[in-house]
């Protein structure tokens, strides 16, 4: 019987370590789980919102004010392709758009050069090569193009038209 005593009290004892080191295991389980959940929240909620990255580019672009760089008025006689009499005549102004005032500086210098080049290739152009908006698009363009390889390291943003007259 005493034997019996003992196996059952070391049964009793055996049994409750386990179940001892099962709660243990679920309750750092849990503690773990519940470190994480919270790491994780915190990660999502500290990352800044679109709005908040929308607003630090607009700021970052208000330091940097964009500067427009008149041209002098353009006169160009156009290609009329042998088929009137008088030769077309447009008449044009242009603004260039250059994203920093240090780039326009860098361009101011070059003027002479970003003239000739437009008027080499406008005297090629017929009337019909500006007729409609989709006309003006690819004009723009190419201007553009033609105006960024004359001032390159520099870059000019845009090509903008106040005045283009064809008579």
């Amino acid at each position: 019987m005493a034997k019996k005593a003992k196996t059952e009290e070391a049964g009793a004892s055996g049994e409750e370590a386990p179940k001892s080191k099962k709660k243990l295991f679920m309750i750092i389980g849990g503690v773990v789980l519940l470190a994480a959940a919270g790491g994780g929240g915190w990660f999502f909620l500290k990352k800044p919102s679109p709005e908040q990255v929308a607003a630090a580019e607009a700021a970052a672009k208000a330091k940097n004010p964009v500067a427009f760089l008149d041209m002098k008025d353009m006169m160009i006689s156009m290609s009329n392709g042998g088929q009137q009499d008088r030769q077309p005549v447009m008449k044009l102004k242009v603004v260039l758009e250059i994203a920093d005032a240090k780039a326009a500086d860098q361009v101011k210098p070059l003027l002479p050069r970003i003239e000739d080049a437009f008027q080499i290739f406008m005297r090629e152009l017929r009337p019909a090569d500006l007729e409609g908006s989709a006309g003006m698009f690819r004009l723009k363009e190419e201007l553009l193009r033609r105006v960024n390889l004359t001032v390159y390291p520099a870059r000019v943003d845009a090509v903008l038209f106040k005045e283009l007259l064809v008579q």
